[in-house]
């Protein structure tokens, strides 16, 4: 990655923005200890006592990532047309969460995504697997907040971009560990209000400075004609495909919905009721921040060319031209091409701090629970103790904190695309095992464990194909380069950004054919399915196995 350009972000020590960034900090620290738990209840599910809007506050928070409020619009600034793809696809899939998984994720009661695929399909294996897919996203998501987080650091304190994300990273990982998923849940809610009203203060002041905007969300489309042609129209020369646009976005929609940190929010919650109208809010909470991003955007492309002194076609090629890493951090660089005031332009960077966080929290504390949880307590040692489970999560937290530090120092690819992988990831290998494990009581442990290791198989050898020859040696050699692709072919239909667009139908139908092939399920394990789908309210403390074990095996799904 380009690192950035010191005289093009004015990268240097910034009282103001430095203390409201410190003060935002503190707070989530003050928040975590206040909230913070000893048991694994409050660890891993918030004691499932959070109220919709509080969760959907938490939803938009955990998912308006530093890829959401700097890599979206860093996209649309960069390739244009192709950036709609992302905010067509990580809206669409809460349209699927909340019509065929939040109620019934939330009926079936578990702790973790794991946790749902380890009982559903009575396996250890598949529990493993789901452990081990959910670590993976973790990882690959978190790298590219952490990124963000070092280049908000960076502008906001006029340090060197490694230190500061060893700070910032440090700081989340603290409050984290002391704080589990109370104090995790606490603070997105406040997170989510600093990063909106950052995000939307930013667009509506840099609108009216630059442009005199009273609406930039509707009135940017005006701009579109003076801007490059790369920008504004589809599938340009040089530009992306029409089956990478659809590839992306089908993966996004699908991510979404197999992402472990989205799905544990249906955990906290009070009923299945709470857990849609949580979905409700979110999606509102979101949409706030996905209807100003390109706004922002075009903003920032036609400042950025304004203040280079260059046509916008030269912002996409030539000696001036925005590079990947100014991309990343437009939304900071509109506003301060725009002459905001200091402290203005400190808030919009805070935001992005608090953004990148909130989803960090998410993954880290699904990531910690995957291990403590899933992985030790189910498989290792079963007779664990809530201390120790609690003790092995907060040991997680730290250590994947310390390994995605490590990788954020020289990150293989933008913010937003990174957090693209891993949603290629999920929707590929987890979204098959929650649809069909809630809508197919028919789904059977041989079936989940083959489409797993298929998209497992699928994904992985994306990355390598198409990701690791830029950094491992014999792999660029056998690609002829390091920007290379080892298998073109492969590279073109099954690319990294969106693989699950071949990846998931194969996984659905392995499933699907694997299971018809075998023995069905046994009978209580249908009943549990069936009581996901039951009309009849279940206790806030309840699970469907609760209620299959203690009504004589019937449910009122039977009938």
């Amino acid at each position: 990655m380009i690192p950035l350009q010191a005289e093009a972000l004015n990268i240097s020590f910034k009282p103001l923005g430095a203390a409201i960034v410190f003060l935002m900090m503190a707070s989530f620290l003050v928040i975590g200890y206040l909230f913070k738990v000893a048991d694994t209840e409050g660890m891993w599910v918030a004691g499932r006592g959070i109220g919709n809007i509080e969760n959907g506050m938490a939803i938009g928070a955990n998912w308006m990532s530093a890829a959401s409020y700097l890599g979206l619009a860093g996209l649309v600034a960069l390739a244009g047309f192709y950036g709609l793809a992302f905010i067509i696809g990580w809206t669409t899939g809460y349209f699927v969460l909340l019509i065929f998984l939040a109620a019934q994720m939330r009926r079936f009661g578990k702790y973790t995504a794991p946790d749902f695929v380890g009982d559903r399909f009575n396996s250890p294996t598949a529990r493993a697997l789901a452990a081990f897919t959910t670590l993976l996203i973790a990882y690959v998501y978190s790298v590219g907040q952490a990124r963000g987080m070092g280049l908000v650091g960076q502008y906001v304190f006029g340090l060197d971009i490694i230190p500061m994300i060893v700070v910032m990273m440090a700081i989340t990982v603290g409050y984290l560990a002391i704080s589990g998923m109370m104090g995790a849940t606490k603070n997105m809610a406040v997170q989510y209000v600093i990063l909106i009203l950052a995000f939307l203060v930013g667009v509506f002041a840099v609108g009216w400075s630059s442009r005199g905007m009273v609406l930039p969300q509707i009135q940017y489309g005006a701009m579109i004609d003076e801007l490059a042609r790369q920008f504004s129209e589809p599938f340009t020369e040089g530009g992306s495909s029409y089956y990478l646009w659809i590839a992306t976005a089908f993966s996004l929609i699908f991510g979404t919905c197999g992402l472990p940190h989205v799905l544990v929010r249906f955990y906290t919650v009070e009923s299945e009721r709470t857990a849609r109208w949580s979905t409700v809010w979110g999606l509102f909470f979101i949409m706030l921040l996905y209807w100003s991003a390109p706004a922002m955007a075009a903003l920032g492309v036609d400042l950025f060319a304004a203040v280079n002194n260059i046509t916008p076609d030269a912002v996409y090629s030539g000696s001036a031209a925005m590079s990947g890493a100014e991309g990343d951090v437009i939304v900071v660089l509109a506003a301060q091409f725009a002459a905001l005031p200091q402290w203005l332009v400190g808030f919009v960077a805070a935001g992005a701090m608090a953004a990148a966080i909130a989803t960090t929290a998410g993954l880290f504390i699904t990531a910690s629970s995957a291990v403590a949880h899933d992985i030790y307590s189910e498989l290792v040692n079963p007779d664990a103790t809530q201390r120790q489970q609690v003790l092995i999560g907060r040991a997680t937290i730290v250590a994947i904190g310390a390994l995605v530090t490590v990788t954020a120092f020289n990150p293989p690819a933008l913010i937003g695309e990174l957090v693209a992988y891993a949603f290629s990831l999920a929707g590929i290998v987890l979204f098959p095992m929650f649809f069909l494990g809630l809508w197919w009581e028919n789904t059977n442990r041989q079936g989940a464990l083959a489409g797993m290791s298929i998209g497992l198989f699928i994904w992985i050898t994306s990355i390598i194909n198409s990701v690791l020859p830029k950094y491992v040696g014999f792999l660029a050699e056998a690609a002829g380069g390091s920007t290379n692709a080892i298998v073109p072919v492969y590279a073109q239909f099954v690319p990294p950004i969106g693989a699950a667009l071949v990846g998931t139908p194969v996984v659905f139908v392995v499933t699907i054919v694997v299971s018809l092939a075998t023995e069905e399920p046994p009978e209580k394990t249908k009943k549990m399915v069936r009581q996901c789908h039951s009309p009849e309210p279940m206790g806030q403390q309840q699970t469907a196995e609760d209620v299959v074990s203690t009504d004589g095996g019937q449910t009122p799904a039977d009938d």
